[in-house]
């Protein structure tokens, strides 16, 4: 192999994650927040709205492996929702509930948010010998943030994130956006994820040498496909690149 450059998923592979999106909590503060905005709703409201914009935005979406956007369905509801008191609000205040509740509503969801093992001691070592990106099935309102907890925002140029392009992996535009921010050839570079369909098929079909990590989460199966390497141990993956 001649690798120059290597990328990584995100959730299940190097960070373990587990959200309840749907747990009560998240639209009952959200309706009490936007109480305090002018908006009357309640939290079965909130939750109904929200869920069948995201399915209207996927549903209307010309993509094969269509994403939603978080920030956008809040700003649906607020939209959508408009009091005579909204509209008094300050205009920069507007402009941000969007982008909070979409925060807010992520923290209340996670449950559980760490790096599975050995993974920072891995990349330390590569960091100083590849460029390092990410292709990750999220959204920018939590990805950063959830990144810096974890201590990995600054390894990485780009991250390419599927919720500010509106398509998911395992569409091979997301891999080649990783590709061209590292200047690197498919060839040349090597794909770490632990979903079949979305992160080996993704990376195989646009070119690049894949590695499966074995997780808790993710697809084990899709059609014939098959990765190149295959660890459940992170320091595997130096000893695939040669490395000490």
């Amino acid at each position: 192999m001649d690798i120059r450059a290597v990328a990584f998923d995100v959730n299940g592979t190097l960070v373990r994650i587990l959200t309840e999106d749907g747990m009560d909590q998240i639209f009952r503060s959200a309706a009490h927040f936007l109480t305090y905005q002018g908006i009357d709703l309640r939290r079965h409201q909130v939750r109904e709205l929200y869920f069948r914009i995201m399915g209207e935005q996927q549903r209307t979406s010309s993509e094969e492996h269509p994403e939603f956007d978080a920030v956008g369905i809040w700003r649906s509801i607020i939209d959508g929702h408009m009091t005579d008191f909204t509209r008094t609000l300050p205009v920069e205040k507007l402009e941000q509930m969007p982008l909070f509740l979409a925060e807010m509503s992520r923290g209340i969801s996670r449950r559980r948010l760490s790096l599975y093992p050995h993974v920072r001691e891995v990349l330390d070592v590569l960091r100083e010998r590849y460029p390092l990106a990410l292709v990750t099935d999220a959204q920018s309102a939590y990805t950063p943030g959830e990144l810096h907890k974890v201590g990995l925002l600054d390894y990485f140029d780009p991250i390419v994130v599927s919720g500010d392009h509106g398509y998911r992996k395992p569409d091979q535009r997301l891999f080649q956006l990783a590709l061209d921010g590292m200047s690197v050839a498919a060839e040349n570079a090597l794909y770490v994820g632990n979903d079949m369909h979305r992160d080996i098929f993704g990376a195989r079909e646009v070119g690049m040498t894949t590695v499966r990590f074995e997780s808790d989460q993710g697809t084990n199966v899709h059609l014939d496909c098959v990765p190149d390497y295959t660890i459940t141990d992170f320091r595997d993956l130096l000893k695939i690149l040669d490395l000490p």
